[in-house]
């Protein structure tokens, strides 16, 4: 926890302590499914004894608990049982801590402030997932790969890079997305919606990376640089293939030739030559052009204009 003071730290240990039988409870019902109940009878208890404490195991799922009080409570998981109502919206719960947490809503208490930049929380499991922003802490770690997250949800994501999960699926076109963001983002180009806008020139995006990538036109800023030669650029695969003019790799070929180009532009341009597209067209004769170029060149017969000069 570098760079907070010996009370913050003392604070956070607190806080752990404080909020580890309430995450206890809380992690079947957060993170899993609820599980229906075979039979009629409700879930019982089996006590086990071990020399250093007696643990209290839910016979429905296996989990278990230092306390009965706890295993009671987590039982709700399974019969549904939810004993606190809010009076205001009517919602129900069947842990008094989720029941208080929410009326925190209808009250706008926010109870759990971050002493580091202010930040408050309804939550005190919001809170202590905020304070590892701070303190860099990750204690979720994926078993197959070893990478580490801050918060369980998104280790449940990353999972899905393994297993291949993909949960979300698209009823118009059929494809499946693995995040629930990136199915979101999707669904705009079916919808049309653009809901990032420039405030400068009004233009619209569907995303917010690409308004963040627009903005660059309008602010001059050129983030990505070339380590060889320093030219810099305001987006990354322009860089990227600028680096084959110093490598000259050549990684887009034309299946008809064979030819070999260095950018993918160039490739769409080549092909013009053996599928006869002249997309440049002369609003004064109607004449058509393979390049834009060309058709600039062309429009000096009708223009007059004398660009060239002997040196």
């Amino acid at each position: 926890m570098a760079g907070l003071s010996n009370s913050r730290k003392h604070d956070l240990m607190v806080l752990k302590e404080e909020t580890h039988q309430q995450n206890e409870i809380d992690e079947k019902q957060q993170f899993e499914k609820p599980q229906e109940i075979t039979t009629d009878e409700k879930p019982t208890l089996t006590k086990k004894t071990s020399s250093n404490e007696s643990n209290f195991s839910c016979k429905q799922c296996g989990k278990s608990f230092s306390q009965k009080s706890n295993l009671d409570v987590h039982i709700r998981v399974h019969t549904r049982e939810q004993h606190y109502t809010c009076k205001q919206c009517g919602k129900s719960f069947s842990q008094i801590q989720g029941f208080k947490a929410h009326m925190r809503i209808h009250t706008r208490e926010r109870k759990f402030t971050c002493q580091e930049c202010g930040k408050s929380f309804y939550h005190v499991g919001n809170f202590a997932a905020h304070m590892r922003i701070h303190t860099g802490e990750k204690p979720f770690s994926c078993k197959q790969c070893g990478k580490s997250f801050s918060q369980k949800p998104n280790l449940d994501v990353h999972m899905r890079v393994h297993t291949g999960e993909k949960p979300y699926t698209c009823e118009q076109c059929g494809q499946s997305f693995s995040q629930k963001q990136s199915f979101k983002s999707h669904m705009r180009i079916h919808s049309g919606e653009r809901p990032y806008t420039c405030q400068q020139c009004g233009k619209s995006f569907r995303h917010a990376r690409n308004l963040a990538e627009h903005m660059r036109i309008h602010t001059g800023e050129k983030p990505f640089s070339c380590k060889q030669c320093r030219k810099s650029f305001s987006k990354k695969p322009h860089m990227i293939a600028h680096m084959r003019d110093h490598t000259r790799e050549k990684p887009y070929t034309c299946e008809q030739c064979g030819t070999s180009l260095g950018k993918k532009q160039d490739l769409y341009i080549h092909m013009r030559i053996h599928t006869g597209e002249k997309p440049y067209t002369c609003t004064e004769c109607g004449k058509s052009f393979p390049h834009k170029s060309s058709l600039k060149h062309h429009m000096i017969s009708h223009t007059g204009e004398k660009p060239f000069k002997c040196a």
